[in-house]
């Protein structure tokens, strides 16, 4: 899912400072999950900005923001209240928030979160990074455990050697080295000839920004 966290108000504030009225937009899927755009949060955000004087004209909760198809035609009971309206204020994703803003194309749309990672929820409340969307995926000979994202140099063929005796990262002692997490979860699948072949360097080609992709050219990939 994809981990968000609300933006500082005073952030949020600089970006309405112009305009007099707002329509809140949430969503229902991972912003909810973080709490950062679901209902509660939503109905907080209004209350904040209406003690700042601003008109709330409205809020909904997109399920989900994401979807641009989906985002249209959820909002087109909106439409009438949003054109009279001086601006849209998501607290979806980073990618929700563009969706609403092809949708609404003649009016501003600001962001009230930060998009943090591709994660997972380890438990309500507490999120852990999991991927970074490389293009180029490794799972298969590291045990299930992304170099790219658990290991702090983003190392392919590792382990640097500079972990300490407890098995904590020399970048950041908070975390234990990725590798021997990738070395144990080899060992226990009775995998460690994994590492004993030197992989390639990553092949920064596949990250190109803006990366768009259609069903067809993942079908390509599956036939490669």
């Amino acid at each position: 899912m994809i981990i968000s966290g609300n933006k500082p108000f005073d952030e949020i504030k600089e970006f309405l400072k112009d305009d007099k009225t707002v329509f809140i937009i949430g969503c229902g899927k991972c912003a909810t999950v973080c709490k950062s755009g679901g209902e509660e949060q939503v109905k907080a955000m209004k209350h904040l900005l209406e003690r700042e004087g601003k008109v709330i004209t409205g809020t909904t909760i997109l399920d989900p923001a994401c979807t641009l198809s989906k985002t249209k035609r959820d909002l087109e009971e909106f439409m009438d209240i949003i054109q009279d309206t001086d601006s849209i204020l998501s607290m979806a994703c980073g990618d929700g928030t563009q969706t609403i803003a092809k949708v609404m194309e003649y009016k501003p749309v600001y962001p009230a979160n930060d998009t943090l990672f591709i994660g997972e929820v380890q438990m309500l409340g507490r999120y852990e990074e999991a991927c970074r969307a490389c293009g180029d995926c490794q799972l298969a000979w590291t045990g299930g455990i992304c170099p790219v994202t658990s290991c702090s140099k983003g190392l392919l063929n590792g382990a640097c050697g500079g972990a300490d005796k407890d098995g904590r990262c020399e970048v950041n002692p908070e975390y234990r080295c990725a590798w021997v997490k990738i070395y144990k979860r080899l060992e226990r699948l009775n995998q460690l000839e994994n590492l004993l072949k030197v992989r390639d360097e990553r092949d920064y080609s596949k990250l190109n920004r803006k990366r768009d992709i259609t069903m067809k050219e993942l079908n390509d990939r599956r036939k490669r």
